[in-house]
Order: C-alpha cells, then sequence, then structure tokens
C-alpha cells in the first residue's frame, strides 16, 4: 500500500507534463513489459473462454487506472482512494445475505455525502467531476474484482495479472498518444514513467501475491482498508495536500466500513 501511494504521489508530479491520460498510460505500457517479461503469458495455450475473460478483466483494470488518476488531477490523493474503495465495498455487500453489511454500505455513503461539494462553503479543492471520476472508477475495481476471480480460478495469477495488464495498456495508451503524440515518449520523462510502473504495479502486485500467501483472507483485507490513510498521508508528504475535518470524517467512515464488512466476513 505505501508502494501504491508513493507510486501515485510521482504519477502525479507527471500531470503538469504529460497530464493523467499520459502518465496512465506510461504506467500500463511499463508495468505490462515488466510483468510479461516476469511471468511469460505467452507459453500458455489459452482457451477461448479464458482470453474473453482477461479482455474484460484487462479493460476494467485500464479503465480503473484511467479514471483515477482523472480524479487524481482534481481531488486530493486521499479523498480519491476513499472514493474508490466504494467500488469493493459494494461488491462484499451484494455478495452479502447480512443486513449488517447494508448499515455499513449505509455508513460509506454518509461518507461520501459528506466529500460532495453540496454547499457553497465546501472546500475549493474538490471538483463534483472528481469525485465522479474516482467513482467511476471504484465501479471499474468492482468489475476488476468480479473478473478476476473468475479467471484467477483457471490462470495462473502472475500470467492472469501479466496479460491482463497487456490489455489494459492497449486501452489506455491510444488516449495518451492522441493527447500527447511524441511528447509522451520524451527520454527525460522515462524514467519516472517507469519508476511509477514499479511501484503502482509491479511491486505491489508481487508484494500482494506474497501476502495473501501468508496471510489470512480476512487480515489481508481488513489492512488494505487503511489504504485511504496511506494516501492521505502519501499526498500530505509529497503532494504537501491537507484535508479538511470533514473530510478526515468521511475518509474515516468510508474506512470503518469497509473494515466492518472485512470482519464480519467469515470466509
Amino acid at each position: 500500500m505505501v508502494s501504491i501511494q508513493t507510486g501515485a504521489s510521482f504519477a502525479k508530479h507527471l500531470f503538469p507534463k504529460i497530464g493523467p491520460l499520459g502518465a496512465t498510460s506510461l504506467r500500463l505500457a511499463f508495468a505490462s513489459l515488466i510483468l510479461l517479461v516476469l511471468w511469460r503469458p505467452w507459453r500458455r495455450k489459452w482457451k477461448r473462454h479464458e482470453l474473453l475473460m482477461i479482455g474484460f478483466y484487462g479493460a476494467s483494470l485500464g479503465w480503473m487506472n484511467l479514471l483515477f488518476y482523472l480524479s487524481l488531477e482534481r481531488v486530493p490523493l486521499g479523498i480519491a482512494v476513499a472514493l474508490e474503495f466504494t467500488g469493493p465495498l459494494v461488491v462484499a455487500v451484494v455478495a452479502s445475505r447480512r443486513g449488517l453489511d447494508f448499515l455499513w454500505s449505509i455508513l460509506a455513503a454518509c461518507g461520501i455525502l459528506l466529500i460532495l461539494p453540496l454547499q457553497a462553503t465546501a472546500t475549493q479543492n474538490i471538483s463534483l467531476s472528481g469525485v465522479g471520476f474516482a467513482l467511476g472508477a471504484g465501479v471499474c475495481w468492482a468489475l476488476y474484482i468480479v473478473f478476476g476471480k473468475r479467471i484467477g480460478t483457471d490462470v495462473h495469477s502472475g500470467q492472469a495479472t501479466a496479460a491482463g495488464m497487456l490489455v489494459a495498456a492497449l486501452v489506455v495508451l491510444p488516449f495518451g498518444i492522441v493527447q500527447q503524440g511524441a511528447q509522451l515518449f520524451r527520454p527525460e520523462l522515462l524514467p519516472w514513467g517507469l519508476g511509477v510502473a514499479l511501484l503502482s504495479s509491479a511491486l505491489p502486485y508481487s508484494l500482494e501475491m506474497v501476502a495473501l500467501k501468508k496471510l489470512p483472507h480476512k487480515t489481508f483485507s481488513i489492512l488494505m482498508s487503511l489504504e485511504p490513510v496511506l494516501a492521505a498521508l502519501s499526498g500530505f508528504i509529497f503532494l504537501h495536500e491537507s484535508l479538511s475535518f470533514t473530510q478526515c470524517l468521511a475518509i474515516l467512515l468510508i474506512i470503518s466500513a469497509s473494515a466492518g464488512t472485512c470482519l464480519a466476513d467469515r470466509v
């Protein structure tokens, strides 16, 4: 989580140079190359339905990253991550038959309402479009989880991630090229793109695989609920982003909803 949020902070420094579309394109392009070399998915004989699921999985991954970076251009990092977290929360609530989980979803909704700039006194660094992009990224995250679980039952996780990242790069890269053209591949930007890809994709995904093997599912999920806090801290340290008391309370409500759902999960 520290690696992912540090990478997101570095990516935001690229926005003035190549915009969020360009930053997303560089991240996914480099990440796909790294994971392809690491896992070599071309050695597998892919079945037709597996390729179809990889297509959906990779497309949701690409749009999730693209919408998240568009949100990050408009709202602080901690808020963007907290809003994006509503995607996995919705998946957990929909899959649950417990009434308590619906109470957790109401708590998360209260957090979202606190973030929304509904009043004239709302903080100036929160835009409605940024909130919308973050929630859209959450929807794509939910789809990413659904398709990831389906493909993960048949395909090795490393090969599935590498193939999905390639699809994500192919989905997003045209947007970056159309917007930035040859400027996207300026030599001085490539180390930044490689660094963001390592910090935001290749390294954390590899660490996640190790963690999932050594930690119970519930423990892993509860720890992941702390990600908005680390995002807010990373934004404060690297981007000098500060949050109001109301915004911190909103993040706390969303974290509590996510952790509460995980604590009640007996799977």
